[in-house]
């Protein structure tokens, strides 16, 4: 299975491709970064990272598209920005019949990590072990991106229920779905990446 990863931004639009196999080993295959120019309109900028993110799915045609999930920020201009490149994510997925699936900044960071609030070097780190890179992946956007994927690779086949069906889940599928529900009962507020 092949899974792209987007760590959504106006500027800044992360790009990570991994490749999944049956055991759920993981393998490098792609990533980039999408920019935008800032002192170009709104409009434009938003044509880039459109153009820029469908010109992957259609190189690499992802099984699964993986987009970090919004959260509230301070800053509202960040949180627009990020929220309309996360849209044009999810439309370039569903214009090539691709599935999306959202993962929290904390889940991500849980799945590569096992700690919902490491910090980006921490992740930049595991991302890098966790798919044999010999350096870490650059910028941190492109980091955050590959740590979508693998989040989204890792994630448990379905919804746990009960003892059962968590017996047969390794520890990162059990340390993901605890990430999960941590995430829904904080009522949708994360901390980001």
């Amino acid at each position: 299975m092949i899974i792209l990863g987007v760590d959504p931004g106006l500027t800044r639009c992360g790009v990570g491709v991994i490749e999944a196999d049956a055991s759920r080993r993981l393998s490098f295959v792609h990533v980039d970064v999408v920019r935008s120019d800032p002192h170009e309109s709104q409009d434009l900028r938003l044509l880039n990272i459109y153009n820029g993110l469908t010109e992957k799915i259609e190189f690499f045609k992802p099984d699964t598209v993986s987009v970090e999930r919004v959260f509230a920020q301070e800053n509202r201009n960040t949180v627009l920005g990020t929220a309309q490149a996360a849209g044009l994510a999810m439309l370039a997925a569903a214009q090539h019949g691709i599935p999306v699936a959202l993962h929290t900044p904390t889940e991500a960071k849980m799945a590569v990590c096992g700690n919902g609030r490491a910090e980006k070097i921490q992740v930049e780190r595991m991302v890098a072990r966790i798919l044999n890179l010999n350096e870490l992946p650059q910028p941190a956007d492109a980091a955050d991106a590959l740590a979508q994927a693998i989040c989204h690779a890792l994630r448990p086949a379905g919804a746990l229920q009960g003892g059962e069906r968590e017996q047969h889940l390794t520890l990162a599928q059990r340390q993901w779905a605890s990430a999960a529900q941590r995430a829904k009962s904080s009522h949708g507020v994360d901390r980001g990446m």
